[in-house]
């Protein structure tokens, strides 16, 4: 497939290498323009434009870029194609995206981006580390394989977004439409927890959106004070720890 990148970051550029070694054709874009990124382009495999151009060329767009950065790209999306894929890998944390227009009253995270876009988008590689996706990811029929959940509205995008989940080395995993997304946003078991198919099914069934905030944001706190000293490790054991908690833990409730 003819596949663009919007977003050459560590989440955005692992995509573009994975799905070129995969056989798709890979198109990457960032905000300054192609000459920026050429080097890491061609490292990925991959051909670097201008993000109008990509979309304009692209059967499926990934959008890889920080969240509160989403709505400078409507004017770029105002054209495509509807036949076309635009699938979302962000998530929301306050502390760096701060307070966003529309934000609070929007049933989920993806609606919003929806809304920003101009056109419906599937939630996918939104839950997984950057190292965990660059490092962890293995053949189809591992017993080790993690598995990565899919929202969104649509059967034929959502085959396109699953398809090349797996062509990533992950199983990918129907999380529900968009209205369920939430399930794998920060705070929500599924999130950043590594896990295999059975117990991610499990994890996005006990996911609580009354203290997926408040887990969120611990989280985010412990990490953020820490600065460099957490590695993915720490962060998926810490993860793992809190996102159990329940609702009357008192490190939920100071």
């Amino acid at each position: 497939m003819d596949v663009g990148i919007v977003g050459a970051g560590k989440i955005g550029a692992t995509l573009a290498r994975k799905l070129s070694a995969a056989g798709h054709d890979v198109l990457l874009s960032n905000s300054r323009g192609p000459e920026t990124i050429r080097e890491i382009a061609t490292a990925s495999g991959a051909v670097a434009k201008h993000t109008e151009e990509l979309v304009r060329r692209s059967q499926v767009v990934i959008v890889s870029v920080p969240f509160s950065e989403l709505p400078r790209l409507k004017p770029a999306f105002s054209g495509i194609d509807e036949s076309v894929a635009v699938i979302d890998t962000s998530n929301y944390f306050p502390f760096r995206d701060g307070a966003l227009e529309g934000l609070a009253d929007s049933r989920t995270e993806s609606h919003w981006v929806s809304a920003q876009l101009g056109r419906p988008v599937l939630k996918a590689w939104n839950s997984i580390l950057a190292g965990s996706l660059a490092e962890k990811g293995l053949p189809g029929g591992a017993h080790a394989r993690i598995a990565l959940p899919v929202a969104g509205d649509g059967a034929e995008g959502k085959a396109i977004a699953m398809m090349l989940v797996d062509a990533t080395g992950f199983d990918p995993i129907d999380a529900g439409s968009l209205d369920e997304s939430w399930r794998q946003e920060p705070g929500n078991p599924a999130y950043c927890t590594d896990l295999r198919t059975g117990d991610l099914e499990l994890a996005l069934k006990q996911a609580d959106r009354k203290i997926a905030i408040r887990k969120r944001d611990l989280v985010a706190d412990k990490v953020f004070a820490a600065r460099d000293q957490y590695t993915d490790e720490d962060i998926l054991d810490l993860g793992r720890r809190i996102y159990s908690l329940t609702a009357d833990d008192p490190e939920l409730n100071p």
